[in-house]
């Protein structure tokens, strides 16, 4: 049987924050875009706030295998289907500060990244306005210069504003959080209601996940997004260039031919497609002449602290990531033996699960203790999460296991395990984080384990060949038309959601192909 030959001026692999820009922006300029997404092709219409219904926007793909001491949570940190990771992001849409970006320089730890703070400015300003972001910039004392929020900030809810007292007997600052949630409707879209189910996908429209955002832009100019359709291989000449990619689908397989390839899926799935077009041309896997490919895979280290207040918080409303932000603390230093910044979110919704599975609970209660808990002390329970920076350890990678999916495609095994500077600045956040709750009047205070967050690194940008795997544009230096999008360029990660750095890094990257079409297909 002879396998289908579809043919498009790009193709792009993952259909996330990352893949819906970049088919938006080169659609709109008239390239024929072909965009391969592996899960289902969801719609608005389903996403139900729900966390069991939730659960199917989660990774179901082929396993992941996960090893070391501080095993990262694939599954619930990556996505399937069109919107990716996105659709059941949580929308806290904080910068990267100048600091993040110069690590090496000025603190000796880490990489530098080959970009500042001022190449990625304009693009921040430019996907604020463009997916719509709320906040307060003047009181977010600590973000970097930028245009104001095209959007009014979240009003403080009795949740976080119960935690904040706590932060306010620091003489420590609290701010609305940034969010790419709407506080008044857009177009066609709703302002929030702060029902607290982002992680189900936001039914309303308010939260911008793809589905409400670049994606509807790409397909309304013309891309083509096939579901259910795995790549298996990109496809090249001499691993010099880069012609299309294979896939396989319910109805067997396929190639797209294409003069530039983008991809753009997670920083575990991007490395390990890349791993698996090796060959004679490319025996260590393609674009990895540097021999770093899937080397410095990053996590954010996430510390839950809760505690139990006098009265009612009303704490299952809001927005899942949460209401209130604090950077006081983000200096890379904090304590003797830790590096890294961290930030606290503050009052997150709580419902039956949220990221550690015990959001109204204890987990040192079982039996009629733990019932008595809930229906005592469940309503007047207030949150808040310590995001902490970690940093790149060539040990932390992505590489191919022996096991192999349906396709025939090895499995991606995912080596993580924190470092002790790393373990040293969680420690210390969390005894800071239930120091604060005590002060803000908690009766009672505790922690959750170290929770890994948003799968980072692994194909890392640069100003070196040989000890990165792009230039600052994602731009692969073997393959001059092949182009990765994603977090997996972040040579470090600073302390915060990373979708807004991504949404920026992507259309600086989008214009960049743009402006050089005809050099890049040649």
């Amino acid at each position: 049987m002879v396998a289908r030959r579809l043919e498009a001026d790009a193709v792009i692999v993952g259909a996330g924050a990352a893949g819906s820009m970049a088919a938006a922006k080169l659609a709109a300029a008239g390239k024929r875009i072909i965009v391969l997404e592996a899960g289902p092709a969801w719609r608005i219409e389903d996403l139900t706030s729900s966390q069991i219904w939730a659960r199917r926007l989660k990774w179901g793909g082929a396993s992941v295998l996960s090893e070391g001491e501080h095993r990262f949570g694939h599954n619930m940190a990556t996505g399937w289907g069109l919107g990716g990771a996105a659709l059941h992001h949580y929308a806290n849409w904080p910068r990267l500060s100048p600091d993040d970006f110069k690590l090496r320089s000025l603190h000796g730890e880490g990489a530098d990244w080959p970009i500042t703070y001022d190449d990625l400015r304009p693009f921040y300003d430019t996907v604020q306005r463009e997916v719509g972001v709320s906040g307060d910039a003047t009181a977010e004392v600590w973000r970097p210069p930028g245009e104001p929020y095209p959007h009014p900030a979240m009003p403080t809810l009795p949740q976080a504003a119960a935690i904040a007292r706590g932060f306010a007997q620091r003489g420590w600052r609290t701010s609305p959080a940034p969010v790419a949630i709407l506080t008044e409707p857009r177009e066609a879209r709703e302002a929030c209601i702060y029902d607290g189910w982002c992680d189900a996908g936001c039914p309303t429209g308010a939260l911008a996940n793809p589905l409400v955002t670049y994606h509807k832009q790409a397909v309304s100019a013309g891309a083509r997004f096939l579901a259910n359709t795995q790549a298996t291989r990109v496809l090249h000449r001499g691993g010099r260039r880069a012609i299309g990619v294979a896939f396989r689908d319910r109805d067997g397989e396929g190639r797209v031919e294409a003069n530039v390839v983008l991809l753009a899926g997670s920083a575990i799935q991007t490395p390990r497609l890349l791993l698996a077009s090796a060959d004679a041309d490319a025996p260590d896997g393609l674009a990895n002449s540097s021999g770093q490919l899937g080397l410095g895979f990053m996590a954010h280290a996430l510390v839950a602290i809760q505690g139990v207040f006098d009265s009612p918080l009303s704490n299952f409303m809001g927005v899942s990531g949460g209401n209130l932000v604090c950077r006081d603390g983000y200096g890379k230093d904090p304590t003797p033996g830790a590096f890294g910044s961290h930030e606290w979110v503050i009052g997150a919704a709580l419902k039956p699960n949220d990221l550690i599975g015990i959001a109204m609970t204890r987990p040192d209660l079982h039996g009629a203790a733990l019932i008595d808990f809930m229906e005592r002390d469940g309503p007047r329970i207030g949150g808040m999460g310590g995001l902490c920076e970690t940093l790149p350890r060539p040990e932390n990678r992505v590489s191919l296991a022996p096991e192999r999916d349906a396709a025939g495609v090895p499995l991606a095994r995912v080596s993580h395990t924190f470092g002790a500077k790393t373990l040293a600045l969680v420690d210390y956040v969390r005894r800071e984080g239930e120091a604060i709750m005590r002060d803000a009047g908690a009766q009672t205070a505790w922690s959750s384990p170290i929770v890994t967050l948003h799968a980072l690194g692994g194909t890392a940008m640069g100003d070196d060949p040989a000890t990165s795997i792009t230039n600052s544009y994602g731009q692969t230096w073997d393959l001059e038309n092949l182009f990765i999008l994603g977090g997996g360029l972040f040579p470090t990660i600073g302390a915060g959601g990373p979708t807004f750095t991504i949404h920026a890094l992507t259309l600086r990257s989008s214009e960049y192909l743009l402006a050089r079409w005809a050099s890049v297909v040649r």
